[in-house]
């Protein structure tokens, strides 16, 4: 049985943002109990005052004063919270690129040891002498073939251009079409003559062959 895909690596960094954020959950979670509590005391404070309780209502505002205050302590926790989430984030990706750059130098490094300049300098030399070979090779060539050997090579090497210009399916095609075989041209045949009809035929016998006998 073949294994399955291994987990991911959870690391230090993983527990230390997850933290962070189910503590901003948490804090949010406050923020909304809060909410509910500053709705509530302002609506006690309207009903003790129609009820002419002038000191219900006072108290029930002063506790939502109090609740305001945690609201707004909250606020600046849970932006301290989403700051320090953000930082971690940010300083992990800092690290995943200086990761990246520095196995990029190390490649360069090995490549730099494989390249160098000795190497260069005897692949150029290499390359040079190919050239100038190449070189003396076409002289020689140039020089031994006639102006019409020299005009055909050029007329062979347009139609190989012109070739390759071509897409593939035409030219299949056309190696198609000069692959068919020819159709045969046979002549009519000569009309027959008449022949006459074997009985006339043996009839003309017959009389030719009969002898007149004397009287």
């Amino acid at each position: 049985m073949g294994n399955g895909p291994s987990a991911p690596k959870i690391t230090k960094q993983d527990h230390a943002i997850l933290d962070l954020k189910l503590q901003r959950d948490k804090v949010r979670q406050y923020q909304k109990k809060i909410q509910e509590v500053l709705n509530r005391e302002h609506e006690i404070a309207k009903q003790q005052l129609a009820a002419g309780h002038k000191d219900r209502a006072l108290l029930a505002l002063r506790k939502r004063k109090y609740q305001e205050g945690l609201l707004a302590k909250t606020d600046a926790q849970l932006e301290n919270l989403d700051k320090l989430v953000s930082t971690i984030e940010f300083s992990l990706i800092e690290v995943s690129v200086l990761h990246g750059l520095q196995q990029g130098n190390e490649v360069l490094k090995q490549i730099h040891k494989e390249m160098n300049v000795e190497s260069v300098e005897k692949l150029l030399e290499e390359t040079a002498e190919a050239r100038e070979y190449q070189r003396e090779i076409d002289e020689m060539l140039a020089n031994t073939l006639s102006a019409e050997d020299e005009e055909a090579v050029q007329s062979e090497l347009q139609a190989l251009q012109d070739e390759a210009l071509v897409p593939e399916d035409e030219r299949q095609s056309a190696h198609r079409v000069q692959e068919l075989p020819s159709v045969p041209v046979t002549k009519p045949a000569a009309p027959e003559q008449e022949q006459e009809p074997e009985p006339e035929r043996a009839a003309g016998r017959g009389e030719r062959e009969r002898v007149p006998v004397a009287a």
